[in-house]
């Protein structure tokens, strides 16, 4: 698994390997995996990586924020900067799914739940071990969970968005692989209808 699931093709490589070895009554574990989005509202980081650029030292360089906005970033989020619940895009079956579905689109509704300035949408994945378990275990690598070495992947606005409580930010993520390095992702988000693009790499 990789930074946001996808990421590095890692999980391709298992299903090389489960394709090539795994006996026909065989299981790979963990059998499952989701992919979420959730809003934040993390005003300090987004001066730090796209206002900086208003004034660096007396000087106006605002051309740099385009380059700076593409790259999403890996890092701890704080769960005090979360402001949505979290909406599921993307259930992997470990089990049956071909790499060619590892590409998608989905749509996304997070429900806010308490006034704030969205400055990012954050991606995190679930990992769930059930198939033939008596117990099903899982970990998360949710903002509000114990920190993973996956981290999350943060993907931030090129301006923050005002909300109240109960307001529904809903878009769509786009997935896919870079054609130009198979290891890194390009995603595209769609929030009320104004498109952001994004390189995981």
């Amino acid at each position: 698994m990789g930074y946001f699931l996808l990421f590095e093709s890692m999980l391709d490589s298992v299903l090389f390997a489960r394709d090539k070895y795994l006996h026909p009554d065989g299981t790979v574990y963990p059998d499952l995996c989701t992919l979420s989005l959730v809003a934040i509202d993390d005003q300090r980081n987004h001066d730090s990586k796209v206002d900086f650029w208003n004034n660096v030292y007396g000087f106006k360089m605002t051309c740099m924020k385009s380059c700076v906005l593409e790259e999403s970033s890996v890092e701890y989020v704080k769960k005090d900067t979360v402001i949505s619940t979290p909406c599921m895009v993307k259930c992997v079956d470990i089990c049956s799914i071909h790499v060619k579905d590892l590409d998608f689109t989905s749509s996304f509704k997070l429900e806010i739940q308490r006034d704030s300035n969205c400055t990012g949408i954050v991606g995190y994945f679930d990992v769930i071990f059930e198939k033939h378990c008596k117990k099903t275990v899982m970990f998360s690598c949710s903002p509000t969970s114990e920190k993973t070495h996956w981290k999350q992947t943060v993907f931030i606005l090129p301006k923050p968005i005002p909300l109240k409580k109960g307001d529904v930010l809903n878009g769509t993520i786009e997935c896919a692989k870079n054609p130009k390095d198979k290891r890194a992702l390009i995603i595209k988000l769609t929030i009320d209808e104004e498109a952001f693009n994004y390189i995981v790499q």
